[in-house]
């Protein structure tokens, strides 16, 4: 495909089809997602970024932003259209005695804690560290400190934004507090944010995963007890559930701190009764970050399906422990409450604050051929959750439509977004993305 040179000068580079690294800059962490942009321009600054963004707007281009290319929809790969890569723009500078972060939007999250970690400092930040700060932090950002601390935008202090107008503003609680309070939650909509400031927290190195893993069919009474435990545990710790289709149900809790400090909490673990296996974890916090790496890798097709839950009652675990009688996948529950749900709902755009645990259904393959079997089975068991969900995550979200948009907001929420879009990007420049489409859009 032959492309015409773009109306604008770089500091970075302009890459097309048939350049050196085209291919290497249109994959994704999807494999299923397989787009040709006609223009990838690989931003060295915000002044990059923002004449990017007028030349795509000018030329009627579809514009997609790549930060770390974690969007199971892929929606940063524009199909004809000039997509933003912010691999050049992933600085992390570290602030120990103000305990602050300056993160340009292109960092992935094992550069946020490498240079936080020398200081015993880290903030919420995912549990996979080649995930970008950017859609991990603008759809709400979970990890293992969010209950202690909340989420990443619970953690925001301001943001540098490239607007739809190809302006660079600043968005705090003092300046633009509307765009300040839509940028927490409200996913990229509304401009391609350069710079994250965060807050740091006291957090050490220190870290233990423990689990065990029980047999599915006798297990109800043991899932019913650790996520009701999961509503008392300590800040520190976060319950995890995992059922595979075929195998086993494993039971979790992942604390942040030093490990003699879990023992309480390793033997109400081992209280849950015989287990067939038994892994206690210690590590440093880097490792924990990193643990879920190789699993999460680039290249592998994948699907998933999630909602929000409240609570589950019996019918719904049994659903739950169900899953073990599939063909393909994984499901698992992850707990929320602590500092998540003490954040008033209407002070961020992350809507779902009420929630107890986060549900996945998903699975990750090679061949193409398998698609439709390994999508309608995820499909198929998330639905047997679906009488209890209260709503879904944003950033769980795959190419489920307008629908799957309004699950993650409630309506006041969504209201108030289509207000703030309306504001700053009336024309849905920024629309490769969970869309809140403008009003009269």
């Amino acid at each position: 495909m032959s492309v015409a040179p773009l109306p604008a000068r770089f500091t970075g580079e302009v890459l097309v089809p048939g350049s050196a690294g085209y291919d290497a800059a249109r994959t994704v962490w999807n494999g299923a997602v397989d787009r040709r942009p006609a223009y990838v321009v690989r931003c060295a600054d915000p002044d990059d970024v923002r004449t990017a963004v007028r030349v795509a707007r000018d030329l009627g281009l579809p514009l997609g932003v790549r930060g770390g290319g974690h969007s199971a929809a892929g929606h940063a790969v524009p199909d004809g259209g000039l997509m933003i890569d912010l691999a050049g723009m992933r600085g992390v500078v570290v602030d120990p005695g103000a305990r602050t972060a300056q993160v340009q939007g292109g960092a992935l999250l094992g550069a946020l804690d490498a240079a936080a970690q020398p200081y015993g400092l880290a903030t919420t930040a995912g549990i996979v560290s080649h995930t970008g700060i950017g859609g991990l932090a603008l759809g709400g950002g979970v990890g293992w400190l969010a209950r202690m601390h909340g989420l990443t935008c619970d953690n925001a202090l301001g943001y540098e934004v490239v607007t739809a107008d190809g302006d660079l503003v600043r968005a705090t609680a003092e300046e633009h507090p509307e765009l300040f309070w839509a940028l927490r939650g409200g996913g990229g909509n509304f401009g391609v944010v350069t710079r994250f400031d965060l807050t740091l927290h006291d957090v050490g190195t220190q870290a233990l995963a423990a689990e065990v893993d029980l047999d599915p069919a006798a297990a109800l009474d043991a899932l019913r007890t650790w996520l009701a435990l999961a509503q008392v545990a300590p800040r520190s710790v976060t319950h995890t559930a995992t059922v595979r289709a075929g195998g086993l149900l494993t039971l979790g809790f992942v604390r942040v701190g030093p490990p003699a400090d879990a023992e309480p909490w390793l033997a109400r673990l081992d209280g849950l009764g015989p287990s067939l296996a038994r892994r206690v974890t210690p590590s440093s916090y880097m490792d924990l970050q990193r643990r879920s790496d190789v699993h999460t890798s680039f290249g592998r097709r994948r699907y998933m399906k999630s909602h929000y839950v409240r609570d589950l009652p019996d019918a719904g675990l049994e659903a739950f422990l169900a899953h073990a009688e599939a063909e393909v996948g994984a499901a698992d529950l992850v707990a929320y409450g602590g500092a998540i749900a003490e954040v008033d709902p209407g002070a961020t755009a992350f809507a779902h604050r009420g929630a107890w645990f986060e549900y996945g259904a998903g699975a990750q393959w090679q061949d193409p051929a398998d698609d439709q079997h390994r999508v309608a089975t995820c499909r198929r068991l998330a639905a047997t959750i679906e009488p209890w969900s209260v709503g879904a995550y944003v950033n769980a979200l795959g190419a489920e439509g307008a629908g799957g948009v309004r699950r993650a907001y409630d309506a006041a929420t969504f209201a108030r977004l289509q207000e703030v879009k309306t504001a700053w990007d009336p024309h849905n420049v920024f629309h490769l993305n969970q869309n809140i489409p403008p009003l009269g859009a």
